[in-house]
């Protein structure tokens, strides 16, 4: 895995890795002598200090064997195991071009015939790298196995032969943990393949034996990897807190991708509290295998929170993309999330998100009823059942009643889909999520749907390259729309049409959007009508509001809904739930405060979100709020973005360049003084 939040973009080759024969020289046990001296760290990713040194991972590089050595020396120093050479692979030419490094603990030494042998020390432990000498002669690691099967401990490292390494020429021992040190090592130099160099991926098929798992890598065609290589250069040029991350396979290859913009990362914070996870370009099998992490804006938009690319629908992926983003979010989750209907996602989003409610889209679900039971005998009566159980039914109860009646006249209960939505039904009927605040983003009316952040930009048969060239064209779409919803809100023009008390109050303070959409409820008012007052208990008044509703399309009928109301608190509650799932009061509530006398809407039913007189600002907050200092991830970026800062006004002139210069050497100096004295 790779985070990067740098302005420079990430250098990524495309290559085709040797495949030529391997000759074992049997050089087991092979120590090193002579000089292991580190090499120079110049990659974007910053500096790998000698405390907690990153572990080995498949794609990291160096420029020579030695430094390998080196890297998975001082790595094995800080957990606390020795290191050997267990093999060196050498050409005809005597050239070194292959290598695996394990713990001191690896294998079993050879039986002795000596009266006295020695004791056994090693446990056959698996732990170590293997690395390769590419095409472009620098040292690639392409297996890593991490796990040990005996206790290490840090305390330990300093004790291993391999860690007292003399320096060639001097004798001079090595010190590892010196005050001067820095350990910084070249590496990070991410894999990509396009499919003409993936043919040839083989790496260690000769000695171990197994087969490469094409399915456990993005199918990138020709072109592809440069492609999202300019891609990402482009976004980290034009965006300083463009943040992604790169998940790499055992081989090296490509496996999974997410990236954010800062402007996402700043919508996140105010839209954040309801996402859905559109993975139909994985489920309908789009060539592009994008996942959109989507919001719902203060005008009822739909607002992006960050994408990816996954090579497969599996847990592992899934894991790896949830974590990725919730990272990128400071680790905060959101309260509820919106998914397809899928085990796998349903696993993964319980076990990343806790805490959050999780529901099945309602709009997938109803797309599907077609494509699951369209032969089925009188399909259009049953999809008329079926729909009326879902949209009109107000309790619990009356939809598993509904929901009986439909199986038991069609007689397909043992239709497997079926039987899975109804043991998931309290994740999508309307009638079992009034708890949930939802914001709009799960559709209510029948016919009414959610449509696709890209979906005028891309279908099943858009290439890659395609929709990273259009990519950019759908974001700055929705963008302007925003901005051209905030500029006629803000007008005084918006022409009302009701003369309501409250539709007066909110024209004040809510956007158009979401205006037009209460005032169907002000509108709705005129059909409900015989509200009267059912009981008290103590300070709560029950209500009965009747409501004449249309039914399939032609018909009418009277519906009555339980309204609780509490004068002293101003709280109101309706069995029908709009609230919660819409984000504004109901018509059967607004009736209830009207026979009440009320004139406006009690403050805490008008949401913050839906505010029009809020100053959104799409910029970085450089706060400390939200950092999780005990992350390194969060405090690099948090830190980085204040550098930023310091760069952007150190360049505007040669004075503000050597105020900028003598700041950070003073920053230096204390940060060198603080290292010491910990030391």
């Amino acid at each position: 895995m790779f985070f990067s939040d740098n302005p420079l973009p990430l250098p990524m080759d495309e290559v085709s890795l040797n495949t030529e024969p391997v000759i074992d020289d049997d050089a087991d046990d092979l120590e090193i002598e002579g000089d292991c001296a580190m090499t120079e760290y110049v990659s974007q990713a910053g500096i790998i200090q000698g405390e907690n040194p990153l572990p080995p991972a498949v794609g990291m590089e160096f420029d020579s064997y030695d430094d390998v050595y080196y890297f998975y020396n001082c790595y094995a120093k800080e957990q606390g195991f020795g290191v050997r050479v267990s093999n060196t692979w050498y050409r005809k030419s005597k050239e070194r071009y292959r290598g695996k490094l394990s713990c001191s603990s690896a294998g079993f030494k050879k039986k002795s015939e000596a009266n006295r042998p020695r004791p056994e020390t090693r446990t056959g432990c698996p732990a170590m790298i293997k690395f390769r000498l590419m095409d472009t002669k620098r040292w690639r690691i392409i297996e890593v196995e991490l796990e040990h099967n005996h206790l290490i401990s840090p305390v330990s490292g300093r004790f291993y032969k391999s860690h007292k390494t003399l320096a060639g020429g001097t004798k001079r021992a090595l010190q590892l943990d010196g005050p001067e040190e820095h350990q910084k090592i070249r590496l990070f130099r991410t894999v990509l393949i396009d499919a003409e160099a993936s043919e040839s991926i083989d790496v260690d098929q000769e000695d171990s034996g197994r087969s490469f798992d094409y399915s456990n890598q993005l199918k990138l065609k020709e072109g592809d990897a440069q492609a999202i290589q300019n891609f990402f250069g482009h976004l980290q040029l034009i965006d300083p807190n463009f943040f992604y991350v790169v998940d790499l396979n055992e081989k090296g290859c490509l496996r999974n991708l997410f990236w954010a913009h800062a402007r996402t990362r700043v919508a996140y914070s105010y839209f954040g509290d309801v996402v859905t996870i559109d993975t139909s370009c994985l489920t309908d099998k789009f060539e592009v295998p994008l996942v959109s992490f989507i919001g719902i804006n203060h005008h009822g938009q739909s607002v992006l929170l960050g994408c990816g690319l996954l090579a497969g629908e599996t847990i592992e992926s899934y894991t790896w993309l949830f974590r990725a983003w919730l990272t990128c979010m400071s680790g905060r989750p959101p309260q509820a999330i919106i998914t397809d209907q899928c085990g796998t996602l349903q696993t993964t989003v319980a076990d990343v998100f806790p805490r959050a409610s999780q529901c099945f889209s309602l709009s997938r679900i109803m797309q599907k009823v077609p494509e699951e039971l369209g032969g089925l005998f009188g399909f259009d009566d049953f999809k008329a059942a079926f729909s009326r159980a879902v949209y009109f039914s107000i309790r619990p109860e009356e939809f598993e009643g509904a929901w009986d009646d439909m199986m038991r006249r069609h007689g397909i209960r043992d239709q497997k889909w079926l039987q899975s939505l109804y043991e998931n039904r309290k994740r999508w009927v309307p009638a079992y999520l009034k708890e949930i605040f939802l914001a709009g983003m799960f559709p209510i009316p029948p016919g009414e749907i959610i449509s696709s952040f890209f979906g005028e930009y891309m279908d099943e048969h858009t290439p890659l390259k395609e929709f990273l060239d259009k990519y950019d064209q759908a974001l700055q779409k929705h963008y302007q729309l925003e901005a051209i919803a905030d500029l006629e809100s803000k007008k005084s023009s918006f022409m009302l049409k009701t003369r309501c008390y409250f539709d007066l109050q909110l024209s004040k303070l809510y956007t158009n959007g979401i205006l037009q959409k209460f005032e169907r409820e002000l509108e709705g008012m005129y059909s409900c009508f015989c509200t009267r007052q059912l009981s008290v208990d103590g300070p709560v008044i029950t209500y009965i509001v009747n409501e004449q509703i249309e039914v399939d399309g032609n018909s009418r009928e009277t519906r009555e809904y339980e309204v609780l109301y509490n004068p002293p608190e101003m709280e109101v509650l309706c069995v029908c739930g709009v609230f919660n799932l819409r984000g504004y009061l109901c018509r059967h509530a607004l009736s209830v405060l009207t026979q009440n006398g009320m004139e406006e809407i009690p403050a805490q039913y008008i949401l913050s979100r839906w505010r029009k007189d809020i100053k959104r600002n799409y910029v970085i907050d450089n706060s400390c709020s939200g950092i999780d200092v005990n992350n390194p991830v969060h405090r690099y970026d948090h830190l980085y973005k204040y550098v930023v800062q310091v760069v952007e006004e150190g360049r505007k002139s040669q004075d503000q360049y050597k105020v900028s210069l003598q700041a950070l050497d003073e920053i230096l100096n204390k940060l060198r003084i603080t290292k010491d004295h910990k030391v």
